[in-house]
This record gives C-alpha cells, structure tokens and sequence, in this order.
C-alpha cells in the first residue's frame, strides 16, 4: 500500500457507504476525518478499522443540516489538521451524508421536504462553502448523487429532486474552483443493500428481487460496490476526469 499522507473529509462516514468510502480511502494510503451526527461509537469503530490499515483517522459531530454549525466545525477541522496531521490543509472533500424519505408526491410534506433539502442541497451547498479554504490546489471534491436522479420511481420525488440540484452544482463547482486544479464530480449510486431509508433495499425480499431483476449485472448493490469508485476519483489516476456524473449501479434501467 502507498501512503500518500493526504487527507480525505467524509461526511456521513460512520455506516453505510459513508463508511466503506472512508476505509477505501484509507487502504489507498488516504489519512481520513470523518463525521457522524449521532452514532458516535459507529463512528470511532470506523476510526480504529483506520488505523489498523496504518492511517490516521478523526471522527466529529456533524449535522449537516445545522448550517449555522459550519464555522464551529471548521474551526474543529483546523485544530485536528494542525494537532493531528501537523497541516492546515486537506485534499478530498466527500460530501456523502443523507437521509431517505419515501413519500408519495401527493403525501410528501413541507417539512419532509425541507429536511431533504437542508441536508442534501443545501448543507452541501454551505459546507463545501466553508471548506474550500481548506482544500490544497490539486484537490478533489465528490458529490453523492443519486440513480434515482436518472430514472425515476415513485416515492422519491423530493429526494431526487434534491440529487438532481446536486448534479447540476457539481458542474458549477467544476468551472468554479478549476483555477485551482481542483476537481468535482458526482457519484450516483443505484439500489444498495444498506440501513439507508429504513433498511428497506436490504430487508424488503421483493423490493431486492424487484431491483435486481431491472439490474443488468443481475443483484442489488453492496457498500464495497461504491467506496472503491470513490477512492479512484480522489487519485492521481482521475486527475482528468472533472464535472461528471458517473453512475454506480450495476446497469439499473437500462
């Protein structure tokens, strides 16, 4: 394993895919500082499976939700950066936490509504904000899109909707922070097999039947189908690959 001694920001880093892209990192000699909002000893279990791979490994409180909570949270990534890894700086920003809500069009609330943006728009919008200072020229930042943001099935029309912004902002971004040789992507998953929405992929024997059978490669996602993409788009070897939208879901819908 090479160690590249750079610095890879998760978000939603504890569990699910959030997890295998911070242990991806981690085995491509990425030192990692990842966040949770409430599952703290899910968190330090990542940190010590980190470690264990020879890197370093930080985990902080986070809602990314709470914009107002941004400054307080940096000013705790620099005093990491400096006493943990003795920089100022990191070069990868994951911006991967989030929430499911399966709600009929009809039935969807305001409230339902505005949790799905505060945390898959605008919380993103906001932190990668505030952490740009933060990243070296060269740096990567990835966005979680969703497959549901190209095909569409009911339930998920706020949700979607939301990932939809979110690919267009990672164009934006792109053309943005290029003056500093930083590149932005999406990365959209199709149906996997995690706690995410309920556990309803992984635990509903239809719903998974249902999605494999529209799968070209014939079954639902895994977290360690996602983590790896990740971990490439924040190498040297997709130092050329910027603004796109690269789906990861087995061929869904095809």
């Amino acid at each position: 394993m090479k160690t590249t001694n750079k610095i890879a920001l998760v978000t939603g880093g504890s569990r699910g895919l959030g997890r295998d892209m911070a242990l991806s990192l981690a085995h491509k000699g990425n030192n990692v500082v990842l966040t949770y909002n409430s599952k703290k000893e899910e968190a330090l279990t990542v940190v010590a499976e980190i470690e264990k791979t020879g890197q370093k490994a930080v985990a902080l409180q986070l809602n990314t939700a709470d914009t107002k909570s941004f400054d307080t949270f940096f000013k705790q990534v620099a005093e990491v950066l400096k006493n943990t890894f003795n920089t100022d700086r990191f070069d990868f920003l994951v911006n991967n936490a989030g929430i499911g809500i399966n709600a009929p069009f009809a039935e969807t609330t305001e409230e339902q509504f505005d949790q799905l943006m505060n945390i898959h728009f605008k919380g993103v919008f906001f932190l990668t904000q505030k952490a740009l200072p933060f990243i070296n020229d060269g740096g990567h930042i990835i966005n979680l899109s969703t497959g549901l943001a190209r095909f569409s099935m009911p339930g998920y029309a706020a949700y979607a909707s939301m990932k939809g912004a979110i690919e267009v902002l990672t164009r934006y971004l792109a053309k943005e922070v290029g003056v500093h040789g930083i590149t932005v992507n999406a990365v959209a998953p199709g149906a996997i097999e995690t706690d995410f929405g309920g556990g309803v992929v992984r635990d509903n024997d239809n719903i998974n039947k249902h999605i494999a059978g529209i799968t070209a490669l014939g079954r639902v996602g895994l977290p360690e189908d996602i983590g790896g993409v990740v971990a490439f788009l924040c190498s040297d070897d997709a130092r050329w690959v910027n603004a796109q939208r690269i789906e990861v879901s087995g061929g869904m819908n095809l």
